[in-house]
């Protein structure tokens, strides 16, 4: 399960050059023999990962995926992934309430449904990755995805 944060630079031509973005991409500490520099339009980053955080994965697919469970590439609002770490807040608060807010869902390769240790674990540790993500420069502006993939 992946949170990815794609940022788009400015690299062309047409750009300033005082305000042109570039990426070095290194094999072996030099250039790599099969990418451009000048061509990189776009950086993707893995921001966040869980494994087995059905609770999780069940909530991009109710409130992002529109209940579609496909291990499609789903774009996600900022805003969205604060609703996330509010909600997670919430069960942590008061953890008796975790089958409402969060509930776990079953299936191929999605670990535990109980709301034990691990459980909270994972929320703990989405709040923890999110507020990274959320609190960085520019944050609000990039784009945010989330896929699965079982």
């Amino acid at each position: 399960m992946y949170l990815n944060k794609k940022s788009f630079l400015f690299t062309g031509d047409y750009v300033n050059e005082n305000e042109r973005e570039a990426v070095e991409v290194t094999k072996g500490g030099k250039p790599h023999p099969a990418i451009k520099q000048k061509r990189i339009k776009e950086v993707v980053e893995e921001v966040a990962y869980w494994r087995k955080a059905n609770h999780i994965h069940q909530w991009f697919v109710e409130n992002i995926q529109k209940g579609i469970d496909d291990c499609g590439e789903y774009r996600v609002p900022f805003y969205k992934l604060e609703e996330l770490v509010k909600l997670c807040r919430k069960v942590l608060k008061d953890q008796s309430k975790a089958s409402e807010l969060l509930p776990t869902q079953g299936g191929f390769f999605f670990g535990s449904t109980e709301y034990d240790e691990h459980y909270i674990y994972d929320v703990e540790n989405t709040v923890r990755m999110l507020e990274e993500v959320l609190s960085e420069d520019g944050a609000k502006d990039q784009e945010y995805s989330y896929q699965s993939s079982w």
